[in-house]
């Protein structure tokens, strides 16, 4: 998914999120103004470890040959969904590293108010009736900077047909950590963007929409992603630490419709990303990138807890990817399920 520059990404007046006082108060209680400087751009990653990998793939690209892929979306009102264009740069001679506090950018367009936000009730239930969450993947292929540990058969720059080796295992582990806080989860394990980019929205969007028929208890609907950040040549690696291990980040893009089309229920899927920020970066903090609101939909209309989940990027590790959506998981799982009503 194309990010703009990081300056710009992380240059504007953002929100710091405080601590929730519970299911029934306001966003009062736990959104504040604040503004966080942002990081150098051309940080370079700083060595890290866990245990000692296996021998590389001779033939798996290192981050020294990776390409930086700029995929730029925009959503069409009749049928397609989204177009993409690709630009290739020169190969990076090392990915930079990407950190961000707790904020919100907003590049919508409509310089949502955060006042009038927070006067608004946030009052997410969760039935115990039946699948609370969905996870899906509208752009399935997506995948990770091979390693020793993990590669694959690419079928474009970043992207395999292999679920083993996308973002669609990253869902695995995502999906596994909230059932283990207590919570029942559909993941929809197909390719949407496969073999044709073009339309992805529109075909996903058509399964969310039947699972949310089928099972009307689901009210929270993840559309888990792998981001694609770059600046010129570099390719950027989202970064943090879990339990003294590398990790990506994660961020939580939501959608507003401020491009024209239909979306009545953004401003609760935004009260739900911050709150599901506010928690996740609480109990581990530098785990969220800046939360991001955006023009257009990406199907976020068809309820009114949907949200985009950006795990990693380009330059992380499909490991590094796995531990930040067990980190997620644990921490907004166990709020989830405080929600939960018989």
């Amino acid at each position: 998914m194309k990010r703009t520059l990081l300056a710009s990404v992380l240059a504007a007046a953002a929100l710091r999120l405080a601590v929730l006082a519970g299911a029934g108060d306001t966003l009062a209680a736990w959104i504040q103004r604040a503004a966080v400087p942002p990081p150098a751009a051309t940080e370079t990653a700083a060595a890290q470890t866990e245990s000692p990998a296996p021998a590389a793939d001779p033939q798996a690209p290192r981050l020294a040959e990776v390409v930086t892929v700029e995929r730029a979306r925009s959503e069409e009102a009749v049928s397609t969904g989204e177009t993409e264009t690709e630009a290739a740069a020169e190969p990076t001679p090392v990915p930079a590293d990407l950190s961000g506090g707790v904020i919100w950018h907003d590049r919508s367009g409509l310089s949502v108010d955060a006042d009038a936000l927070a006067a608004e009730p946030f009052t997410l239930t969760l039935s115990a009736a039946g699948p609370q969450v969905l996870i899906i993947h509208t752009h399935s292929s997506e995948a990770y900077t091979p390693d020793g540990y993990d590669s694959y058969e690419a079928s474009d720059p970043y992207r395999t047909e292999d679920k083993t080796q996308s973002v669609i295992r990253v869902g695995d582990a995502l999906a596994a950590t909230l059932e283990g806080c207590g919570l029942t989860v559909l993941h929809d394990r197909e390719l949407y963007d496969y073999p044709s980019y073009t339309g992805s929205y529109s075909r996903s969007g058509a399964a969310v929409e039947r699972y949310l028929t089928e099972y009307p208890t689901i009210a929270l609907v993840i559309d888990l992603h792998r981001d694609a950040i770059g600046s010129g040549d570099v390719v950027y690696r989202t970064r943090a630490t879990v339990d003294g291990l590398p990790s990506a980040q994660t961020m939580i893009l939501i959608g507003t419709g401020a491009n024209g089309l239909s979306h009545p229920n953004w401003r609760e899927n935004l009260k739900l990303g911050l709150w599901l920020q506010r928690t996740a970066e609480g109990a581990c903090p530098g785990l969220m990138r800046p939360l991001e609101i955006v023009a257009e939909r990406y199907n976020q209309q068809l309820s009114p807890g949907s949200l985009i989940l950006e795990v990693g990027s380009t330059g992380n590790t499909l490991r590094e990817a796995i531990r930040a959506a067990e980190s997620f998981g644990r921490a907004v799982g166990a709020a989830l399920r405080a929600r939960m009503t018989s």
